[in-house]
């Protein structure tokens, strides 16, 4: 390879070498399903191309993301090599916690049982 960066790469490489998808298949496969917009325009090819400036927002895991891609790596490098490929747009989402405490919803937990055991007895016991 040349030393000098390319101008272009295809869509599902950068996606790989940026560390969005585990593997170049499995980023070409979510880009051929649909769920890749380069610049707000839906693409079905893994074959696009990128350049730096372009807006990508694409499906991961459950997360919606919104990048722009500032540089086009040479190759699938460390995290931090992979981070500076882009600038994350993605809006900060609200802080859910993910198992909220028993709140009459859902199974309780074991000391909430006794509790409600404790409760139930009647004063005759």
């Amino acid at each position: 390879m040349s030393g000098a960066a390319p101008s272009r790469l295809r869509l599902d490489k950068w996606l790989w070498q940026a560390r969005f998808y585990k593997t170049r298949s499995l980023a070409a496969r979510m880009i051929a399903g649909g769920h890749v917009r380069v610049n707000a325009v839906k693409t079905h090819k893994p074959a696009a191309t990128v350049t730096p400036g372009d807006v990508l927002t694409f499906l991961q895991g459950r997360d919606i993301r919104v990048v722009r891609v500032v540089a086009l790596g040479e190759r699938r490098g460390p995290a931090p090599e992979a981070q500076a490929l882009y600038d994350d747009l993605t809006p900060a989402k609200d802080d859910v916690p993910r198992n909220p405490g028993y709140e009459g919803k859902g199974r309780p937990t074991g000391k909430d049982r006794r509790a409600l055991g404790s409760l139930r007895r009647s004063p005759l016991e």
